[in-house]
């Protein structure tokens, strides 16, 4: 992606290990937190679709806005927070609130949302089969091993036949929650960055749409079963650490994230794999 920065995998990782909260390191001369309003906003994104659609408003509507904006590409779920939270970023845009739940209150951040722009629906992948009704007895299956994702890709099997939960699994629901699973299906908990890499290795595999964009698979196409859009709570949205909801820059992004032009990018764009909220 142009004018964004590429950070890989293994070193956010390890930064995140290492430094905990304080995963990006501190740099509080870059504009982005809130005791310096006028220089860039700074936003961590994942890069599909979250760093493309905040490129589109960079290129195309910030500038006429009066926003200075940096998108910084992250390719997992945990240092977008921790950067947000030690300031090392104004904002983040990549999670939904059962994430952020969770990862408040295991993590001690207080990072809140501040407007809800896009729902990728999770879907169950396979390069083997073409349809739930052909998984066999035994079939392995991979799921998201971070809390919220595992359970909503349970919930996915569950909605579709596939498994059947014990009353009351809710958010946090692991292989350990299911009361019946007739095909006998077992399950391989991988980071969610890396399910759409297991395909080859396994029968089938729950995707998080931003990872399944990534990989050239189209939700909308290529999933055997799709998480339906209504009523659901896993929309994703623009995040700042709480106190920084007012900043006049993360106004104005707001009003841009949730503008005619980008749902008609999304529309355009995403054919239906990435669906505007708003």
């Amino acid at each position: 992606m142009r004018n964004t920065a590429k950070i890989t995998t293994a070193v956010l990782a390890a930064g995140a290990l290492t430094l905990g909260l304080g995963a990006c390191g501190s740099d509080k001369d870059s504009g982005s937190g809130s005791a310096d309003t006028g220089g860039p906003l700074i936003v961590a994104a994942s890069p599909v679709p979250h760093a493309e659609i905040l490129t589109f408003v960079k290129d195309e509507l910030a500038k006429d806005a009066g926003l200075d904006l940096e998108v910084k590409e992250f390719t997992d779920y945990v240092t977008p927070n921790t950067a947000t939270e030690d300031g090392s970023v104004g904002a983040n845009y990549f999670q939904n609130q059962p994430y952020l739940d969770d990862f408040n209150k295991k993590n001690g951040t207080h990072i809140v949302p501040v407007v809800t722009v896009h729902l990728e629906p999770l879907g169950l992948y396979s390069s083997k089969f073409k349809s739930v009704d052909d998984l066999k007895s035994g079939a392995t299956v991979a799921v998201p091993n971070d809390t919220v994702n595992e359970a909503r890709a349970l919930k996915l099997l569950a909605a579709n036949g596939l498994i059947t939960l014990k009353d009351g699994a809710g958010n946090s629901a692991t292989p350990a929650d299911i009361a019946k699973n007739p095909k006998n299906l077992t399950f391989k908990e991988l980071e969610a960055a890396q399910t759409p890499r297991s395909l080859d290795d396994v029968d089938a595999a729950v995707i998080n749409g931003n990872y399944a964009i990534e990989a050239d698979l189209k939700p909308s196409k290529d999933a055997l079963v799709l998480e339906s859009a209504t009523d659901n709570p896993y929309g994703n949205f623009l995040a700042v650490k709480e106190g920084d909801e007012d900043d006049p820059r993360v106004r104005k992004l707001a009003k841009l994230l949730t503008s005619p032009e980008v749902k008609k990018f999304i529309e355009d764009t995403y054919a239906g794999s990435v669906i505007a909220s708003f």
